[in-house]
């Protein structure tokens, strides 16, 4: 457990010094070849839970702290400890004592110490604490406040119940490729390896507890993919027909790339900008056994890789967002993310949308999409492009009122809007 421990407080120290947690992970993993997977696994969960938790972490660790320390290392060394206590299932000897030894590694006479009393105090004085940050609203959610102020301004019935959604662990979620099975026939193969699953809708089964992807059932054959049930929304809002032209724009990973290849013989071009992030397009378009045209390119300016003269007939706009709807499979953002940045993804977001729409063809349909719950990068931003266009409508959307889709126990947080050229 000290292993892995002093692996997750260097991992939460990288974010909160502004670094993507996957790419921390990798990193260690990388500097840490030898490794055994439970240990990169309890790695993983101590790094995600602390994040998920880090306000109310920070928020109980505070008043235990008489000073501020000099070496930001044992912070986030207290910060891991603490999730483990107040979290965790091991035993709080164990916890303390495994953090003693990885604050003894750190190479300063007082880290010892000063983990050794605080995390004790806190055990001692638990009670008394809790009661202390009640009313902090960032100790009670985990969010920053601006996120919590915004969420509670834009969805006032549903903003207390979205922050928890965020909070929760994310449901693993399977999307059936109907080329090859159909979701009741592979519900049945889950039960004959000892899966539990549910069926929320469409192609999508839930397991009731997560498997490395190498234990489902012809998964290395393209049957089955891994991808939120809110995600798979997209691909049938397209109402995709057999021979039409399709660009799927800002593809990378590719998942709703594959799924419009599952529901329709269609003629795909997927962009993305990323050149890495292509070729996992690739490889997941690999697996599925499906093909489509990829090029590297910018969403915004498609006179780059379009020729100009034969429009698409149906355009997935999966733009770049803050991801404030998935940050419970992503707990990094929170921290990340600052207020500012929704303007400057409100900008990259009009410029793509504005364009892609030459590159559609009239009686074509579009479909902006994002994993945001923020509105202003939502039917916001909807709003601003119709407002302009007089060749442009806003079509509704089955079983989507307003098109968003809130964070809860099935899904994660998306937003649609189905655009027609007219």
């Amino acid at each position: 457990m000290d292993k892995s421990q002093q692996l997750a407080a260097q991992a939460v120290g990288q974010v909160l010094s502004g670094r993507n947690l996957n790419q921390a992970l990798e990193t260690l993993w990388h500097q840490h070849a030898s490794l055994s997977p439970q240990q990169r696994a309890m790695t993983q969960e101590l790094s995600y839970g602390t994040l998920r938790h880090y306000g109310r972490l920070q928020a109980l660790l505070a008043p235990l702290l008489s000073r501020q320390l000099d070496d930001p290392r044992v912070l986030h060394l207290l910060l891991v400890g603490l999730y483990q206590l107040e979290f965790g299932n091991a035993s709080h000897y164990a916890v303390v004592d495994h953090a003693v030894k990885s604050a003894a590694r750190l190479k300063k006479p007082w880290a010892k110490g000063l983990v050794n009393a605080v995390l004790r105090n806190f055990l001692r004085r638990r009670e008394t604490l809790l009661e202390s940050i009640a009313a902090d609203e960032v100790a009670t959610y985990s969010y920053p406040q601006w996120w919590i102020d915004r969420l509670r301004t834009q969805y006032p019935a549903h903003w207390q119940a979205m922050l928890l959604a965020g909070n929760a662990r994310p449901p693993m979620t399977l999307r059936v490729n109907c080329r090859h099975v159909t979701p009741a026939q592979y519900l049945a193969r889950l039960a004959e390896c000892g899966m539990a699953a549910s069926h929320p809708g469409g192609v999508a089964l839930t397991l009731t507890q997560p498997v490395p992807v190498s234990q489902l059932p012809g998964f290395d054959r393209g049957e089955v993919s891994v991808q939120d049930y809110g995600a798979q929304y997209a691909a049938p809002l397209l109402d995709l027909q057999p021979g039409q032209r399709v660009l799927d724009a800002c593809c990378a990973p590719g998942g709703k790339t594959g799924h419009m290849l599952e529901l329709a013989d269609i003629e795909l071009t997927a962009v993305d900008s990323d050149a890495e992030r292509l070729n996992r397009t690739r490889s997941n378009l690999a697996r599925l056994g499906l093909t489509a045209e990829l090029a590297i390119g910018d969403a915004a300016n498609p006179y780059g890789w379009w020729d100009g003269e034969r429009p698409y007939d149906r355009i997935l706009a999966d733009v770049p967002c803050s991801a404030s709807g998935i940050v419970r499979r992503h707990v990094d953002i929170k921290w990340l993310r600052r207020e500012a940045d929704l303007r400057n993804f409100a900008r990259q977001q009009a410029q793509i949308l504005r364009g892609l729409w030459p590159s559609l063809a009239k009686g074509g349909k579009l479909l902006y999409a994002t994993c945001s719950v923020f509105k202003e990068e939502n039917q916001c931003q909807i709003d601003d492009f119709l407002r302009d266009r007089t060749d442009a409508r806003q079509l509704p959307l089955p079983g989507l009122a307003d098109g968003q889709l809130l964070p809860c126990d099935e899904h994660d947080g998306f937003f649609y809007a189905l655009l027609e050229k007219i």
